[in-house]
Order: structure tokens, then C-alpha cells, then sequence
């Protein structure tokens, strides 16, 4: 495989401008800030969530799911992939959407191939393929922030790290599927018209939070629905229209900056600042040194009050 995958985060924006590089049209990712099944359905055409959760290190694979049930042979009726490298479980779960869609949404020339090639391969090959599709890790890979710090090939994690792991839900042949690369096989959680399933998925990802202690809140949710702007046009709502503009702006822009690598920017501001410093003298120098030091060590003091929290990571 030429090269490793990075971390990207779960961002609606990111994943909104990702399917697009990958040739996806008319699809936008909006992130939900309530389990409520009426905040689904005021999105329009919805086409199912992913969901983004810590995932337990130390737990082992069990032969039954702990919510819904295996279907080993939904594999020949849908799209579902294993995972199998890391970090590659934010664009798997995208896929494992929009490549269940197809017909619903187009899903361009690129993926529309790439589908059909392994389409009819093990869920284990499918993984690899999809693993080592270089349009589809690089176009990943773009949207990893910058960082002259961290390599794109990381260690395995173990019991001790803090990981976060992609699923995904949707409604595919009138089942609610819960697909996610690391199982063996989808996980059915029963009968759901695509009508159905705002009301369906909702009670699904509550007992899933449910399992987790209460002061667990690190999860997100991001709902796959049509481009918001064609309901908006539809309608003739200039004010929602403008919005989804805006917000589109502020996405790119967004982008753009998580791709920069500040490290020489803030090189020189450090130096500029220190020069001054030391035009001021020794005693303000020193002064400013004390200064950060005791502010660096409060800092320090309250993340360790409040528990800290570890890295967002595949």
C-alpha cells in the first residue's frame, strides 16, 4: 500500500467537502446537537448518521451483538466493508452510507466504479481494497490537520489511549443496519422504511450512550442529508439560502486552515516577541518569563482538576 492513513475529524464540514472531492453530489453532512427524531426530520431527504463514540480497547468480539443482531448474509445485499487499518474508519463509515444510496444519490463516476469492482468481493476484501484505493486515502489524507509532529503511520492502540471509532446507520431494503467495519458482519436492528427511520435510529443510539457511564459526553453525530440548498431554492427561502451559503464559505475556510502549518508563523511571531522583551531589559524579560510559567503551571493545575481528555482519534 502506497503510504498510511491519517486522522481527520468528525466535522461536518470536513466530511461535506471530502464526498465532493471524491465526486458525491448534492450531499451534505449536518451535525445534530439532540437525539430528538423531529430534529432528523426537519433535514429533508435523510440518508442516515454517523455516529462517533470512545471506543472500549479492551473489549473483546463477541459472536452477539450487545443491541440488534448479526446478518452474515445482508453482506450479499448491501455494501459493508471490514475495517481494516487504522484511522480509515471516518471515510469507511461515510462510504458504507452513501455506497448503500446509490440511486438515491449520485454518487459519481469514481465511486460509482470502485463499488462495482469490489462489490462483489468478501467484506474482508472489500476492506482491503477500499484500504488501498489511493484516490480514496488521499483524498482522506487532505483533510488531516497539519502537523509537522505526527507521522501518518501510528502505533496500535492500547487499553490505556483514548479512541474514537466511526459507525454508521441507514435504512437499506426497509432494515435499519448498524455497519460498522470492526463487526463481522451489519448488525440488523430491525424493520425500518426509509420514513421510518428517524423514529427508528433514534432509540438505537440512545441505548448505545446508555452504556456508558453518565459522565461520559464525548460522542457526535453527524446526519447524511441532501444539500440543504436545494430544499432552500425549492422553497424559494432566500433567507435559508443564504445561510447554507455562508455556512459553505466558512467551511472552506475552515479546510484551508486545518491544511496549514503554522510551526514557521509562530517561529517568527516567538522571535518578534522576544526580541522585544529584551529591548524592554533583563528585569522585564525576566518579569514575562515568570509570568508564563506560573500561567503554563495553573493551566496544568485545572486540566488535572477536570480529569483531561484524551486526543480525538480513529
Amino acid at each position: 500500500m502506497s503510504g498510511g492513513w491519517t486522522t481527520i475529524e468528525s466535522d461536518a464540514g470536513v466530511f461535506t467537502h471530502l464526498i465532493e472531492k471524491l465526486g458525491v453530489k448534492d450531499v451534505q453532512f449536518e451535525e445534530l446537537l439532540t437525539l430528538e427524531p423531529d430534529e432528523l426530520r426537519q433535514l429533508g431527504k435523510l440518508y442516515g448518521v454517523i455516529f462517533l463514540f470512545k471506543y472500549p480497547t479492551g473489549e473483546k468480539r463477541s459472536d452477539t451483538p450487545k443491541d440488534g443482531s448479526f446478518d452474515r448474509e445482508a453482506a450479499n445485499d448491501l455494501f459493508f466493508a471490514a475495517q481494516t487499518i487504522q484511522n480509515a474508519c471516518g471515510t469507511q463509515a461515510l462510504l458504507s452510507v452513501l455506497l448503500n444510496k446509490d440511486g438515491e444519490v449520485d454518487i459519481g463516476k469514481e465511486l460509482r466504479e470502485f463499488k462495482e469492482f469490489a462489490g462483489e468481493f468478501p467484506p474482508e476484501l472489500r476492506g482491503e481494497t477500499l484500504s488501498n484505493s489511493d484516490l480514496i486515502r488521499e483524498v482522506h489524507n487532505s483533510f488531516a490537520r497539519s502537523s509537522p509532529f505526527v507521522d501518518e503511520t501510528t502505533r496500535a492502540a492500547t487499553e490505556d489511549d483514548d479512541v474514537y471509532h466511526f459507525i454508521a446507520y441507514t435504512s437499506v431494503n426497509n432494515k435499519l443496519y448498524e455497519l460498522d467495519g470492526l463487526q463481522p458482519a451489519p448488525i440488523s436492528h430491525g424493520d425500518c422504511k426509509v420514513s421510518e427511520f428517524p423514529d427508528k435510529v433514534i432509540p438505537v443510539l440512545q441505548r448505545r450512550i446508555g452504556r456508558y457511564p453518565a459522565t461520559e459526553i464525548r460522542f457526535n453525530l453527524l446526519a447524511c442529508v441532501q444539500d440543504l440548498r436545494i430544499r432552500a431554492r425549492e422553497l424559494g427561502d432566500e433567507e435559508a439560502l443564504e445561510e447554507q451559503e455562508s455556512k459553505r464559505n466558512e467551511w472552506l475556510w475552515e479546510n484551508a486552515l486545518r491544511r496549514h502549518n503554522f510551526v514557521g508563523f509562530v517561529g517568527e511571531l516567538l522571535k518578534g516577541v522576544v526580541k522585544d522583551k529584551l529591548a524592554q531589559g533583563p528585569d522585564a524579560y525576566n518579569k514575562w518569563i515568570e509570568d508564563a510559567k506560573a500561567k503554563s503551571k495553573k493551566r496544568a493545575e485545572d486540566r488535572r482538576k477536570q480529569g483531561g481528555s484524551g486526543d480525538d482519534i480513529e
